[in-house]
């Protein structure tokens, strides 16, 4: 699948609900809204399919590799965009987060979180990096 953007990307904002965390299997999602006028399929739309709960949400995934995608907001010239779908090089920060009165348990503020450039090797390399903290 392919899109692209007109201009410039806005902030980014990540949704603590119940809902997205359970669609992205994370603490929350981390995506932006752009108008619709500045947002163009390239190619896959063909591959879309859709997930719609009675209530109106709504999440569209690519039926091949099962990514979230972009999605026209219901009654709203603003479309959703997946943080992940964005090429690594743009400017933009998270500066909002939604939702944190249902915010997951335990879910913590992550500058207290050991923060490492790689994966570990093994899970005794990630215990002893904790416990270096």
């Amino acid at each position: 699948m392919k899109f692209e953007i007109e201009g410039n990307l806005p902030n980014l904002y990540q949704c603590h609900c119940s809902l997205c965390r359970k669609v992205t299997g994370s603490s929350a999602n981390a995506a932006t809204f752009v108008n619709q006028e500045e947002f163009r399929w390239l190619s896959g739309q063909d591959k879309i399919s859709s997930f719609q709960k009675p209530t109106g949400y709504r999440s569209d995934f690519c039926s091949v590799c099962g990514s979230p995608v972009p999605n026209q907001l219901r009654g709203m010239e603003l479309v959703w965009v997946p943080a992940g779908l964005l090429e690594e090089s743009f400017e933009a920060a998270v500066n909002v987060h939604l939702h944190m009165g249902s915010a997951a348990s335990w879910e913590r503020n992550s500058d207290e979180c050991l923060r490492l450039e790689a994966g570990p090797e093994s899970l005794a390399a990630l215990e002893s990096a904790l416990n270096r903290n």
